[in-house]
């Protein structure tokens, strides 16, 4: 009688801290959806203008921060109930997502650096089509030189060193209505540092973030096998 006392007692507990974690779980799957969300929204107009840079990869993010809400919510249902099946279905869940989020950690570490060597030629090309665009591309060239405070690839003449020199856009005023052709009323600073150190100071925050949280499904992991295991030894306890 004792045994089952305890035993009961331990899987109360053992529920408590999974339904804890659950809910911290769930958000932490809302916090990537909104980040993956904040890179396909702020920094893919940067990112696009690398040849190395891939479309997918906000979206990635964004499915990975999805799962977790639906696994999130499903979990709850599967500590209510406390059938072991669903227990241990919910760890091999966690512990796939434990791999994509540490995955999708490294490969953004990985991914920074090829990044940011596209820029260099990225940023020329998207210079030498600026007048020829027909989409976004001049709009987020500009936004990028008005944001970050800077012109050209390197420094404001790039633009006139082009294959087929272009003006000097207004974006590089430092003030409204300014002579582009005044080397002290334009931005001095070329675009490829200001971009590099923008993304280098925010992809390293969605990478740590992704690892950081990668590490937190391991918990869940251990704590649905463990109530699993205090389930069963619950209903073995009954039967004898």
């Amino acid at each position: 009688m004792v045994k089952q006392l305890q035993t009961v007692a331990a899987m109360a507990c053992m529920k408590s801290f999974l339904m804890v974690f659950n809910i911290v779980f769930w958000i932490s799957g809302i916090i990537i959806l909104a980040i993956g969300i904040w890179v396909q929204v702020e920094l893919y107009k940067y990112m696009e203008m690398s040849t190395a840079f891939s479309s997918t990869a906000p979206y990635v993010l964004i499915a990975t921060g999805s799962l977790i809400i639906l696994v999130g919510s499903f979990a709850c249902c599967c500590t209510v109930k406390g059938q072991p099946s669903l227990l241990y279905t919910y760890g091999a869940f966690l512990a796939v997502i434990f791999l994509l989020e540490l995955g999708a950690g490294i490969s953004i570490f990985a991914y920074r650096n090829k990044l940011t060597d596209g820029f260099d030629k990225g940023i020329t090309q998207a210079m030498m089509n600026y007048r020829n665009d027909s989409g976004h591309l001049a709009q987020d060239f500009d936004l990028m030189q008005e944001t970050l405070q800077c012109c050209g690839n390197h420094r404001p003449r790039d633009w006139l060193d082009l294959d087929h020199p272009q003006p000097i856009p207004s974006s590089c005023c430092i003030k409204e209505n300014c002579k582009t052709d005044k080397e002290d009323q334009i931005y001095s600073q070329g675009c490829y540092t200001k971009i590099v150190e923008f993304l280098n100071a925010n992809v390293g925050i969605v990478a740590g973030a992704a690892v950081g949280i990668a590490i937190f499904p391991l918990v869940g992991v251990i704590l649905s096998c463990c109530l699993a295991k205090v389930v069963n030894k619950a209903k073995y306890e009954q039967m004898a």
